[in-house]
């Protein structure tokens, strides 16, 4: 199995220190933020990883190199402008083999159970899984089988603006829908490509994900109750730095 690693972002909340580093090479518990996706990964079975690189991208593909001293097989997508979240599948469409293939955020430590999360996408004949985390969050509503049946996304901030896909639930009681956080991890079949913009840039969760939600697509969730977090701006990095030295997590597929 593969995967695609999102890490070309400019990390501006996290400025200044991304004005030299790469937000997924920031230091968290002695090694690299991006580590920890890469490893989350590999325990899934993932095998082969493109990571996708703009800012400072010579860093990060000289800290990476081939990737096999962290048991992977890692290549690079550059981008000479930013393609946004889903921009950099226009040019991997040949690189998943038509199977079943996985997204990540390297700016997340999430100690997910990708394995489960697979077999679950695969058990309810998703065309999308997303890894979803309990929390007081609007990002994703699922009813009872766990699929998604509405998304809202923000717009816009101070004051915040949402979109909600689709604009109107027919035929569902809202009520009953358990709202979660969107965790930083999708599983994806290939024919999504189909549905995809023809060229970036675009957002994996807005001009994909969403519009499928909104056409009542198999689109589901996958809960993950264990750790999880991300670094948004400099003072969530400074906080997870402090965690870490005062009180490590326990996490399952970090080995290396």
């Amino acid at each position: 199995m593969k995967a695609l690693v999102l890490a070309a972002g400019l990390g501006e909340r996290v400025r200044p220190l991304t004005d030299t580093i790469p937000k997924p090479l920031l230091e968290v518990g002695g090694r690299p933020l991006i580590h920890y996706a890469l490893a989350m990964l590999r325990r899934g079975g993932v095998g082969g990883v493109v990571v996708n690189v703009h800012h400072l991208a010579g860093a990060i593909q000289q800290a990476l190199g081939n990737g096999h001293a962290l048991g992977l097989d890692i290549t690079y997508s550059p981008e000479p402008v930013l393609f946004g979240t889903g921009g950099p599948l226009n040019a991997l469409t040949g690189y998943f083999d038509n199977e079943t293939f996985v997204i990540a955020n390297s700016d997340s430590i999430v100690d997910l159970d990708l394995s489960a999360m697979l077999a679950q996408h695969r058990d309810r004949g998703a065309l999308v899984t997303i890894a979803l985390y309990p929390a007081d969050s609007h990002d994703a509503y699922i009813d009872s089988e766990s699929r998604v049946r509405l998304m809202r996304l923000l717009r816009g901030r101070n004051p915040a603006r949402y979109q909600d896909y689709p604009a109107e639930l027919a035929g569902i009681d809202a009520a009953a829908l358990r709202r979660y956080r969107y965790c930083g991890v999708i599983a994806m079949e290939p024919a999504v490509f189909e549905r995809m913009p023809k060229s970036p840039p675009w957002g994996v969760m807005d001009q994909l994900i969403a519009p499928m939600v909104a056409e009542g697509l198999p689109v589901f969730g996958f809960v993950h109750d264990g750790y999880f977090r991300t670094v948004d701006d400099l003072r969530g990095y400074d906080a997870l730095r402090r965690e870490f030295e005062t009180s490590p997590p326990q996490l399952r597929h970090v080995t290396f």
